[in-house]
């Protein structure tokens, strides 16, 4: 059995699908399986060395990768049809017997109809309505979370019944000797956030980095190379208690591994956390946590009960997520590790 998961999208929409692709992969290691992804999250399927089925890349076979952002600003270029040429012959080549559209987009339907195989498999009720029309099994999902939705399209594959399961991510030695070298017990921090509505302010974050550092915890800051202003802000805020670590995948890999908590917004390594079984604290505000929150770890959600669902990419942080106090988010903290210890 071949199957192509189709998944583009950013790292905590990846993050939802790949422990139904876990369940699959567990319940049926003889399957190949490929993804097709956007090229900046490889990272969260293969490590150093890239040899399936090992701890560098242990859920899949093969990645496709597929810039479809970057083919959307210059869709006309030789150069991108070129690369779509050359996916889409990737993709037939394969031979895959079934492709799973985790994403619902036009794009990602439009990914997996490439790949010519004997069947599509699709939510009935996509993000974007028009996919439906490239599925050739639209499979109703009662599930609130994204993660219960995508395990129920994949046990529609074979009208099967399997278990949420914690994904398989690759391990890189480099970054986990070093990650391993952190002191004991830390606290990551992650402040970024895809856009300025679901970012709770970094001054805010250092108050809590020094409440968690009276507590007797170190704490570490994750900063991306665009969220470096960030970072300086918690520093400066934490009167200089929290360290800033600038991490690439395999090494945010490696560091969430080790934190005995995380505490985010909605975002990418708030849902790396949970994928690893972290207890993690999530600040929420325009976005859904019944739908994107913590799911399958320990954890305390935060969020204003006026906050109302809306993924505008405002600037500034929405106003239910400003009601949030440093004290609410380190009392949160502190007690989820107690009763985590």
């Amino acid at each position: 059995m071949r199957l192509l998961v189709v998944r583009l999208g950013a790292m905590g929409d990846i993050l939802h699908s790949m422990p139904a692709v876990t369940a699959l992969r567990m319940a049926h290691p003889e399957w190949s399986i490929g993804w097709a992804i956007e090229p900046q999250w490889r990272g969260l399927f293969c490590a150093d060395g890239c040899e399936p089925r090992t701890s560098a890349m242990p859920l899949v076979d093969r990645l496709h990768i597929v810039p479809a952002k970057q083919w959307a600003r210059s869709p006309l270029k030789p150069a991108t049809l070129r690369e779509m040429r050359r996916v889409r012959s990737d993709l037939r080549a394969m031979h895959y017997d079934v492709a799973v559209d985790m994403q619902g987009a036009v794009r990602s339907a439009m990914v997996a109809r490439w790949a010519r195989t004997g069947r599509i498999v699709g939510e009935a009720e996509p993000r974007e309505f028009a996919a439906k029309w490239f599925f050739g099994q639209k499979v109703a999902t009662r599930g609130v979370h994204v993660i219960e939705q995508s395990l129920e399209v994949a046990n529609a594959i074979f009208a099967e019944n399997l278990a949420m399961t914690l994904p398989l991510l690759p391990c890189d030695p480099a970054a986990e000797a070093n990650a391993s070298e952190l002191p004991q017990p830390f606290v990551l921090l992650s402040p970024g956030a895809g856009w300025g509505a679901k970012r709770w302010p970094a001054d805010r974050y250092g108050a809590v980095a020094r409440g968690i550092a009276q507590a007797g915890y170190g704490v570490v800051i994750n900063s991306g190379p665009a969220e470096e202003h960030l970072a300086r802000e918690i520093v400066e805020s934490s009167a200089g208690t929290a360290r800033v670590l600038i991490l690439g995948m395999a090494e945010l890999i490696a560091v969430t591994r080790r934190a005995a908590l995380v505490i985010a917004g909605d975002t990418g390594p708030l849902h790396l956390a949970c994928a690893l079984g972290k207890p993690v604290v999530g600040i929420y505000g325009p976005t859904d946590p019944a739908r994107n929150g913590p799911f399958h770890c320990p954890n305390r959600v935060l969020r204003h009960p006026e906050s109302v669902r809306d993924h505008a990419r405002r600037h500034e942080p929405e106003a239910g997520l400003l009601t949030i106090a440093p004290e609410t988010v380190t009392r949160a903290a502190l007690e989820l590790l107690r009763e985590c210890q």
